[in-house]
């Protein structure tokens, strides 16, 4: 078993106001907090990793395909490998999520 200290948690800014902590990394996993602020997004972008994530604060807008879906506090999404998506904060409150990867993502994904 491994544990996590909080004080080694590498931290990446893929953009004005989103800031993504890197967790932890198993076998076939991987997972990160995230934090928008108000106004702020992701651009999109796709990886080969499936994503899951639950929001637990705010609510999260996702544009795929020309589509918008929103995310509440308490709800969970999965995003397919491969799938180009984009994510913004359009409230007035702060979004806070986790996110797992599987195949696991590496720590130093937004900063390549």
């Amino acid at each position: 078993m491994e544990r996590l200290d909080p004080e080694t948690v590498e931290g990446a800014e893929p953009a004005d106001g989103v800031e993504i902590s890197y967790l932890i990394e198993g076998e076939r996993m991987s997972a990160q907090a995230f934090e928008l602020e108000p106004g702020a997004a992701v651009p999109e972008h796709d990886h080969p990793n499936e994503q899951l994530g639950v929001i637990l604060e705010g609510e999260l807008t996702f544009h795929v395909n020309g589509d918008e879906l929103v995310i509440g506090a308490g709800e969970a999404f999965r995003i397919p490998g491969g799938e180009p998506h984009a994510a913004e904060n359009a409230g007035e409150t702060v979004v806070r999520g986790v996110d797992v990867f599987a195949p696991a993502r590496p720590a130093d994904y937004w900063s390549a």
